[in-house]
């Protein structure tokens, strides 16, 4: 397929129209169709019995705008604040056009991260628990043999990380020439520096008919520019930026003063607050573990993650996360995007993010699915400035933190 791809023979959008999205807040779209049950999708029967089982009643505003052009076969991007059910909406139009019958893999999916790839087919297989799909995970950190083994088998939709996708293709154990749908998830990362050769090497063995997904909840211009590319005439299902931030989500900060009164400041906060699970963001895997060290010696009980653990590691802390058994998870960006913790109600920027799209997923991993929740950022006197950055960005306010700050979780 070619990168340059400017051309397509699929079907016209419906006529330009904007639409308001509620409760999320304001869509800008092409397309003009909303769908406001899974009723009315047109839907395979054992898909829909998946999607009531799993929970759904009615479809989220990017839901009942995007899965039914997804359905159709168009190119679309479609960006939605987090915890509005991004997942769900490319899984369950990935599994409206597979065709069970046939064994060959149809549908790719890729994230940036292991966690994130490991959840989205979580949720996949769990929406597709009545159709005799066949899935994978395809991610880093697992023996190659056990991924050519499973694929030997015959899987019609891969959910993985590029480096190891790339290699099964290039290896010849994967076959993608009969594949049909390619999602990226958190596509302004996968089209950011670091990952765009590796999808540009992938992109260029699929198949040039192929039908191209992006999700996000950030799509930075520069990006926007990118998609140009490698598809034809998408749907664009785009939040305006000052919608971005998050509804029910209050914004604070502290100023610490200096860098090294931030851990002081933090004991502080513990003393004052009774949360039920929080995550603390830092920018480095170093700064991790040596926050990590000092408040287990203080007599908190945390865990952490970050890009350094083994796969196994990983997995063992998400699950005890998950499962309610740490309540304070300290992470890098590794865990900034998708990552679905629904219990957590505190996010704390123990670093501010260097990366201004960042502070949006981090804060979104509170208050998921329109449930309160409190982000909360340390301010050094070097950060004033990029925390003013981050409210002309968003075009947000974000205030100094109350004593009574307990009151808002």
């Amino acid at each position: 397929m070619s990168w340059n791809a400017e051309t397509s023979d699929k079907p016209a959008a419906p006529a330009d129209g904007p639409a308001n999205m509620a409760p999320e807040g304001e869509i800008e779209s092409n397309w003009n169709e909303v769908v406001d049950n899974f009723d009315d999708m047109g839907l395979k029967a054992e898909l829909l019995r998946g999607i009531y089982s799993y929970g759904f009643e009615r479809p989220s505003a990017i839901q009942q705008r995007a899965i039914v052009p997804c359905t159709k076969g168009r190119d679309v991007i479609a960006q939605a604040q987090s915890g509005t059910g991004k997942t769900a909406t490319f899984s369950v139009s990935v599994l409206q056009r597979i065709d069970t019958t046939r064994p060959e893999c149809q549908a790719l999916i890729l994230a940036p991260t292991r966690e994130l790839a490991t959840q989205s087919l979580d949720v996949l297989e769990n929406l597709g628990q009545y159709m005799d799909v066949k899935t994978m995970g395809c991610i880093g950190g697992t023996r190659v043999q056990d991924d050519m083994a499973k694929l030997e088998q015959g899987v019609q939709v891969i959910v993985g990380t590029p480096g190891r996708v790339f290699h099964m293709i290039n290896s010849g154990a994967l076959d993608v020439s009969n594949l049909g749908v390619f999602v990226l998830d958190e596509a302004d990362e996968m089209l950011s520096f670091g990952f765009t050769d590796q999808i540009y090497d992938i992109f260029q063995t699929l198949p040039k008919d192929v039908q191209v997904i992006l999700i996000s909840a950030t799509m930075p211009d520069d990006v926007l520019e990118v998609t140009k590319r490698f598809m034809r005439d998408p749907i664009r299902i785009l939040v305006k930026k000052e919608q971005l931030t998050l509804e029910g989500i209050r914004q604070f900060y502290v100023d610490v003063g200096k860098e090294d009164w931030k851990l002081e400041t933090l004991s502080d906060i513990w003393k004052t607050i009774t949360i039920s699970q929080a995550v603390i963001f830092c920018n480095t895997r170093r700064k991790v573990d040596w926050l990590t060290e000092q408040l287990r010696a203080r007599g908190h009980q945390v865990s952490c993650t970050h890009g350094d653990m083994t796969q196994d590691e990983r997995n063992m802390i998400m699950k005890e996360f998950r499962a309610g058994s740490t309540r304070v998870l300290i992470t890098t960006d590794l865990l900034a995007r998708g990552i679905d913790v629904q219990q957590v109600s505190l996010v704390i920027n123990f670093d501010l993010p260097s990366n201004r799209e960042n502070y949006l997923h981090r804060i979104g991993r509170s208050g998921r699915f329109g449930r309160k929740g409190v982000a909360i950022n340390f301010v050094a006197e070097d950060d004033v400035r990029r925390l003013k950055e981050l409210e002309e960005f968003y075009q947000t306010q974000i205030d100094e933190m109350p004593k009574n700050v307990a009151d808002f979780l």
